[in-house]
């Protein structure tokens, strides 16, 4: 981003147009950043809580007095058992400074129970892990190139904006683009091909498709042989799953799984884009890990536009350890918590949480089962300490509230998950009010906590340049972006070395076996079957939203009007709903009214209700996470937001 700066004040926010994969263009959500950074309903200073958790209503206090209190409690509960003290983080303004630095240091210094933050792709990456070794994939800035290209699970225009011109890019020169969603997405529209299947059945679709190319000999023998571990193994597994059997368990017409796997074993290059929707489900962690197997199988790797990709995060090498100094425990073990059971934890751990320091996230809105977080959060013997840039629905519940910086205001340096360049937040204007970066709290915290270790005195520059681990930070803030040390072409797989422990990718997976999970991929249905809720309901991200970061600004509530559920036209009739008739989503954990749309975007037995919403800008005071369920996934203990049943009813 190029930001404007007229004495003191940013006046303009675009992108860099000599930036190579974005190419000077902002998303809708960011182009409009600087309505965030000077927003009039910005946290300005320091509050404390003077009416009941949950009415929002605090008075203005010092830092002084905010630090203090919080420091005192700290103290108390630290020398009592520290494991009652839980930081309740997520990802923020994204950079390694204000995400994962100083605030990991200073919990892991207290001996604060561990925070397993699982709310976003960790059964993805744990499932890609185990077939290719880490978070690692083809590189994104070559799909134009593809002549097949496959958005598994994924809405680029509206998560993907710079992907998306790559995709149109190669469609424009003859390239086949296939979504595979259950929702007629913004993207799927624009697709080839839509394949509509049930939620939760990626998986069955990905060994289908295996069959058929192993059967019909499209498959790359060469590669597989030098590059591969477990192909004969894997060849006799798949005797288990037809393209027949495949076809029912999606809900799909089996000419769809023969046709998919013949123009994916024929087409070179062949790209496919796995993304985050399909790996929130029981199973979706062996989901990723299945998918992931198809492009060593048809040597896709060998080509600069083929392969898959759903993260590149790893190939970064940041220095987490000297980041966030996990050394200063010590001998000490905490607990951990899984982010998506908030809720349990919150209501039911022992010993309890008695304290918790929410940066960076919006739990209330955006965690699981949230009657259970509002129930945790609404115990008037825990104490809250909420950091951001506004009252968000979390904040509501806080005992102190403490003003955060915005993007603009600290610095930062960003790995990336969707390319391959390194980017310097430069700091562009000074922060607004009393805001602090989050480094700057916890720094405070940690003097007045009596932490004399020489990393709690770092500044955020310093963090920066010990994140990056060789590459010069002087030269990455000038420049603004680096691209990575890879060739241009960069096929990273092309002849094998993959961060596997074999080096080859793995479809038998010791790893995974060591673990006492089957080393061979399989099917891993829904976890959610019960009669009594028979649609599938899925919460994906509303175009003007990210998660629950800008849904309180108003043009972007403007822009999606309303929280609304989309349904097929047969699943509506079946209820004696209309378009526009208010509707009652509900399942055995809550309930949730909003206006339908009966416009057949998603299949017959799914609804969708794009999301997040604050509770608080909801007609009805509740959001979708009041239906969503703390289960957890297969591998990495991801969140299962998609893996869920309900009933709808006119209200």
């Amino acid at each position: 981003m190029l930001v404007t700066v007229e004495e003191g004040v940013a006046t303009e926010i675009r992108g860099d147009p000599e930036m190579p994969f974005t190419e000077g263009t902002l998303c809708t959500k960011v182009a409009h950043y600087l309505e965030r950074t000077y927003a009039p309903d910005r946290l300005a200073f320091p509050q404390k809580r003077i009416g009941k958790k949950g009415e929002g209503k605090f008075k203005r206090i010092t830092w002084d007095e905010a630090l203090d209190e919080i420091a005192a409690r700290l103290k108390r509960l630290a020398a009592e058992n520290p494991e009652t003290i839980l930081p309740c983080s997520y990802a923020g303004t994204m950079g390694m400074v204000q995400y994962t630095s100083m605030d990991r240091r200073f919990f892991h210094k207290l001996g604060a129970s561990l925070l397993d933050r699982t709310l976003c792709s960790s059964a993805g990456k744990a499932g890609i892990k185990a077939t290719l070794g880490g978070s690692v994939g083809m590189d994104p800035e070559r799909f134009d190139e593809a002549r097949l290209i496959i958005l598994w699970g994924a809405n680029p225009i509206v998560s993907n904006l710079h992907l998306w011109s790559r995709v149109q890019a190669a469609k424009r020169r003859g390239a086949k683009v296939i979504a595979i969603d259950p929702y007629r997405s913004l993207s799927a529209e624009k697709c080839t091909q839509h394949i509509a299947l049930l939620p939760g059945t990626d998986g069955a679709l990905a060994l289908g498709m295996m069959r058929v190319l192993i059967d019909e000999n499209l498959i790359d023998r060469e590669y597989i042989a030098k590059y591969t571990l477990g192909f004969d193994q894997l060849k006799k597994r798949i005797r288990a799953y037809s393209a027949e059997w495949a076809a029912r368990t999606c809900g799909i017409p089996v000419e769809d799984v023969v046709r998919l796997a013949r123009e994916y074993g024929t087409t070179k290059p062949a790209a496919i884009r796995l993304n985050y929707g399909m790996q929130r489900h029981a199973g979706g962690g062996i989901a990723a890990r299945t998918i992931a197997c198809l492009p060593a199988l048809t040597g896709a790797w060998r080509d600069v536009a083929g392969g898959i990709v759903l993260t590149t995060a790893d190939f970064y090498g940041f220095d987490h350890a000297a980041l966030e100094r996990p050394d200063l425990l010590g001998a000490r073990r905490p607990r951990v918590v899984n982010h998506a059971q908030l809720g349990d934890a919150l209501t039911s751990a022992e010993p309890p949480v008695r304290m918790t320091i929410v940066y960076n996230n919006n739990p209330v809105a955006v965690c699981p089962e949230s009657d259970k977080v509002i129930a945790g959060f609404s115990r008037e013997d825990l104490f809250t300490v909420v950091i951001d840039h506004f009252q968000t629905d979390t904040a509501d519940y806080a005992d102190i509230v403490l003003p955060a910086t915005t993007q603009l205001e600290h610095y930062d340096v960003h790995k990336s998950y969707g390319h391959l360049y390194m980017v310097a937040n430069n700091r562009a204007i000074a922060p607004l009010g009393e805001a602090l970066p989050n480094s700057e709290v916890f720094r405070r915290l940690a003097a007045r906590m009596g932490f004399d270790e020489p990393c709690f005195r770092d500044s955020d520059e310093d963090i920066c340049r010990t994140a990056l681990k060789g590459v010069s930070w002087e030269g990455l803030k000038r420049a603004g972006w680096q691209r990575l040390e890879v060739p241009e072409r960069f096929a990273p797989f092309a002849q094998g070395g993959f961060p596997t422990p074999s080096g080859k990718c793995e479809f038998y997976s010791a790893s995974l076996e060591k673990q006492g999970i089957d080393p061979l991929p399989f099917y891993n249905p829904p976890a959610e079957d019960d009669a009594a809720y028979p649609l599938a309901f899925l919460s994906p991200p509303a175009r003007n939203f990210l998660n629950s970061s800008f849904a309180n600004m108003v043009r972007f509530r403007e822009l999606e009007r309303e929280p609304h559920l989309d349904m097929h036209p047969d699943d509506a009739a079946a209820r004696g709903i209309a378009d526009g008739d208010m509707v009652r989503v509900f399942n055995g954990r809550g309930s949730h009214r909003l206006r339908a749309r009966v416009n057949g975007k998603p299949r017959r037995g799914v609804v969708v209700a794009p999301s997040v919403w604050w509770k608080k800008h909801s007609p009805d005071g509740g959001n979708a996470n009041n239906l969503t369920s703390q289960r957890t996934s297969d591998l990495g203990g991801g969140a299962t937001f998609y893996d869920c049943r309900v009933q709808v009813e006119r209200a």
